[in-house]
């Protein structure tokens, strides 16, 4: 079937659904007009572009579809086509329809690698579906579902009797390297797959989630029993060569992506809490052979993490030093802003 008949075919199914409430659709003001001009006066350029000043000032595929993300949250329609301009203009240069990951303003061109990554695809894809369906453009719901289908063509493989998610189309597959393929947990965004599905419909969508769930429950490493950013799938489930072996500034936002997607897996996110729960809320980054502490992180974004955790299982109340959000860095900043807009959503008792 050619591209060209899958796009008609996911618009003509689009277009079949009925209109859910905004809220449902798009969680569309779950993040406040007052914390969405903060974040966007820190982090958006006056083109589009989502500064990580966390790591040299950068921009790059997953910043762009979390700034999308978040202004869909923010039901900002002028903001999101900013974004989404740069986003189109500047990564989607790719001939498969993915994005081209990495992109600095102190470099010509622009683009530095041109590899994807596929969670920066998936974010994209994700809050083009919300904004198209919520602002009733076609054109963002035809971009989704190319996109969508591009993450299934060229990064969804089965192996090992698993369905898979490839981190980028290049240099992460069984051919690419010797303990490949490779993969990296935090890639599952278990809240956009049934959205994509929508756009992009294939039972890979829910593979990919009951697989990413079952990867997680034994993903126990170490004495801490967590997940490692980069891990290893040709066998049994390991540490992947070439990487830091920890439980770090990837994996820290699965728990984030799991209550978002609405997990009720207690053991699991429990399992996690303990494993990660610092003093005073701190989230810990650890050696995930050893359970070594190599950070611990005291931003609110990051803090956020593990307090949300204790209210969903625990019921107790985040802190007001998570309550209000002041924007830091990119990354924390980010989460912190996602975060706030679940609780708004599904957990207001939490506040």
């Amino acid at each position: 079937m050619s591209l060209r008949t899958v796009l008609m075919l996911a618009l003509a199914l689009v277009a079949a659904l009925p209109q859910a409430p905004a809220i449902a659709q798009g969680r569309s003001g779950t993040v406040s007009a007052e914390d969405w001009q903060t974040y966007k006066t820190k982090f958006v350029d006056t083109g589009g572009r989502i500064i990580d000043d966390g790591n040299g000032g950068i921009s790059h595929s997953e910043g762009q579809g979390y700034g999308l993300l978040l202004a869909v949250l923010a039901d900002n329609a002028a903001d999101f086509e900013l974004i989404w301009s740069f986003t189109l203009r500047e990564l989607l240069l790719r001939d498969d329809g993915l994005a081209a990951w990495k992109w600095s303003p102190a470099e010509k061109p622009h683009v530095i690698d041109v590899n994807n990554a596929t969670d920066g695809d998936i974010l994209i894809a994700y809050a083009l579906t919300l904004a198209g369906e919520r602002w009733k453009r076609q054109d963002y719901l035809a971009a989704a579902a190319k996109i969508a289908q591009a993450v299934l063509d060229r990064a969804v493989i089965d192996y090992g009797g698993r369905t898979l998610l490839l981190p980028g189309v290049a240099g992460f597959s069984a051919a690419d390297r010797d303990d490949g393929p490779v993969i990296n947990p935090s890639y599952w965004i278990f809240e956009a797959f049934p959205v994509l599905n929508r756009v992009a419909p294939s039972p890979k969508w829910e593979s990919l989630r009951d697989d990413g769930e079952s990867m997680l429950d034994a993903l126990q490493l170490g004495p801490r029993k967590l997940p490692a950013d980069w891990v290893s799938a040709r066998t049994r489930l390991k540490a992947a060569q070439g990487f830091p072996a920890e439980f770090g500034y990837n994996a820290l936002r699965i728990p984030l992506y799991l209550v978002r997607a609405g997990s009720d897996d207690a053991e699991l996110l429990s399992r996690l809490r303990r494993g990660m729960a610092g003093d005073n809320g701190d989230l810990l980054i650890s050696d995930v052979a050893t359970g070594t502490v190599r950070s611990a992180l005291t931003d609110p974004g990051y803090q956020f993490v593990n307090h949300i955790l204790a209210c969903v299982l625990e019921r107790v109340p985040l802190p007001d030093s998570v309550k209000v959000f002041s924007p830091t860095q990119y990354y924390p900043s980010t989460l912190h802003l996602l975060g706030l807009s679940y609780a708004k959503e599904k957990r207001p008792e939490c506040l």
